[in-house]
């Protein structure tokens, strides 16, 4: 028999035989202390409960999804941070999420399809809630705060894991006041709302780009909830060889979520160097005294765009279609290069005035692409051709005449240059609808027009100022003089005539 503790044994080959038995010893200690006073002191009963109570379907889980999904799409509309942390804060999307992963680890396959129903029903009432606002609002731009939330990429998905970790921990652990900041990390309403401003918009790309983040938010949640619970000694009633292979399909899924996010972030990273990459080519074809006032890349266009406006003193014509070669070669795609020159002296004046040039006509030229964008809301809103659509920049007034379109009353051209005007506060808006019927009755009640009753009374003084045209007044003297009164102090010429049954408005050749 081999005795390893003899005097003819090494110190070396004693320790190398006992290197197994302590580390073997080291885990067993660290595996003992973790089941003991980590997991023991957990009660997973009480975890379960909270977690089932905060994955319910209910009214208050409606009601505040709603909420959360209003005050998102218009903080991403006004491109406002705080007012969409504050959706993120009320948005209870978190719990059916949370729930989804627990159920996951304990096998609970009724209460997994429960939370499935809770998050899919309030995602759907989110998205549709958000559309329908997007639709009626007159801010329809893409923010700043839309455009970061459709190009998801592999940080994000980092962002989620972490976030969910340190959810999943507070929960277990009972400190769920961290939950706050855990909603603001995952952010689950803004993507949610941006969905539902490309459907209202038809912007397949902000739709898909924002779906992809919310999918990547909530399933990175649910399966990291799903591995901390199984951390903390939550256990399925599985075989082995199911849990081996529940594992394997939550590590498959995470390798599916990195592998286009993945590719996502090296487009932007692709993006980023890029853009280096073309000032630097610029800069090199002029001299030290040039300066590099402007550079704008569309790297959705195809080709790619490049505008960019110089200060020199010496003129180069030739140059733009060598640098747009130059960069082609260097980037590995096509670019359409626009390179503008302005001649400047060498002193410091020379250079502030051609600045301030260039920046007088940058403005010139967002100025008129806004009056031309103004002009094709205008035409569409009046069924006419965009060369009908008269434009005064000078004076910012637009003004239409309105085709006559079927089922459409005076009340619906008034919406709808309403509309318009409420995104265009600097400029005038005028919509001239067809010639139609005046409001039926005027409405009074105690010698004041109703609700109803001054709607109408706006209507016809609208029409009225459109059309250029008198107006005459039928019914109780008395209404019919406070009526023409205010339509005289719009610029409308009045007629009133005394006659039973509620005040009616009809134009003046109409009536006889």
């Amino acid at each position: 028999m081999n005795d390893t503790s003899g005097p003819g044994v090494s110190p070396e080959a004693a320790s190398a035989a006992t290197r197994p038995t302590n580390l073997r010893s080291l885990i067993g200690d660290l595996r003992e202390w973790w089941t003991v006073h980590v997991i023991g002191q957990v009660d997973q009963a009480e975890v379960t409960e909270r977690r089932r109570e905060d994955g319910k379907l209910s009214e208050h889980y409606l009601f505040m999804t709603a909420m959360a999904g209003g005050i998102a799409i218009l903080g991403l509309l006004l491109s406002s941070p705080a007012v969409v942390i504050g959706a993120m804060l009320l948005s209870p999307l978190m719990g059916p999420i949370m729930g989804l992963g627990f159920a996951l680890a304990i096998g609970d396959w009724a209460w997994l399809k429960q939370s499935v129903l809770t998050l899919v029903i309030g995602s759907v009432l989110a998205v549709l809630l958000c559309a329908v606002l997007v639709f009626v609002s007159p801010i329809q731009t893409i923010t700043t705060e839309i455009a970061a939330r459709t190009r998801p990429n592999l940080f994000d998905l980092f962002v989620a894991l972490f976030s969910a970790m340190a959810g999943a921990y507070a929960m277990i652990r009972g400190r769920e006041g961290a939950i706050v900041g855990v909603a603001i990390a995952t952010a689950l309403m803004p993507p949610l709302a941006v969905v539902g401003f490309g459907l209202a918009t038809w912007n397949f790309t902000v739709f898909s780009g924002a779906l992809l983040l919310f999918v990547t938010n909530f399933i990175t949640i649910a399966l990291t909830a799903f591995g901390m619970a199984k951390l903390y000694g939550f256990r399925a009633k599985l075989t082995k060889g199911q849990s081996q292979a529940q594992s394997f399909a939550v590590l498959v899924v995470f390798v599916a979520l990195a592998i286009p996010l993945a590719f996502s972030l090296n487009r932007i990273a692709w993006e980023t160097n890029a853009q280096r990459i073309v000032r630097s080519e610029i800069r090199e074809q002029f001299d030290g005294r040039s300066q590099l006032d402007l550079l704008e890349i569309d790297f959705a266009a195809a080709p790619v765009g490049i505008h960019a406006v110089v200060f020199t003193p010496v003129l180069r014509p030739e140059i733009e279609q060598a640098v747009a070669a130059s960069l082609a070669e260097r980037l590995g795609e096509t670019v359409k290069l626009d390179l503008v020159q302005y001649e400047v002296g060498t002193n410091d004046s020379a250079a502030e005035r051609a600045q301030l040039s260039a920046a007088r006509a940058r403005e010139e030229r967002e100025a008129s692409a806004r009056a031309e964008a103004l002009a094709e809301r205008l035409s569409l809103a009046a069924g006419v051709p965009t060369r009908e659509v008269l434009i005064d920049e000078a004076r910012r007034r637009a003004l239409v005449r309105a085709k006559r379109l079927d089922g459409a009353s005076l009340a619906t051209y008034r919406a709808l240059e309403a509309r318009i005007a409420a995104g265009e506060p600097d400029w005038t808006i005028e919509l001239i609808p067809p010639a139609g019927a005046l409001p039926a009755t005027i409405p009074f009640e105690g010698g004041e027009p109703t609700e109803a009753g001054q709607a109408a009374l706006n209507i016809t003084g609208w029409a009225a100022q459109r059309l250029g045209r008198g107006v005459v007044l039928v019914g109780p003297t008395g209404e019919a003089e406070a009526v023409a009164k205010a339509l005289r102090d719009q610029g409308v010429s009045v007629e009133t005539r005394p006659g039973a049954g509620p005040l009616r408005a009809g134009w003046d050749s109409e009536e006889g």
